[in-house]
């Protein structure tokens, strides 16, 4: 992964930000890591991952058995 310092992002913004349109760009202040920079597209697909995850294990742990309606708690997790 690419590390940037925060003095080289405000030099080289367009630059930077473009590199992590395809791989996250972590940025550095004093050798620590304070933020991953990501793009876009790559932001989108994890929000879309966790919103599944979290949708599938709800799902998961329902016990239909109880008479719980399949299309009742998908309505009301909007899926």
């Amino acid at each position: 992964m690419e590390t940037v310092t925060i003095s080289q992002l405000k030099s080289r913004p367009s630059k930077i930000i473009g590199s992590a349109l395809d791989y996250p760009v972590a940025v550095a202040k004093r050798s620590q890591i304070k933020a991953y920079l990501i793009g876009k597209e790559l932001y989108e697909k994890i929000i879309s991952f966790l919103e599944d995850y979290i949708d599938k294990t709800i799902v998961k742990k329902t016990d239909f058995r109880k008479g719980k309606d399949f299309e009742k708690v998908a309505k009301e997790l909007g899926i």
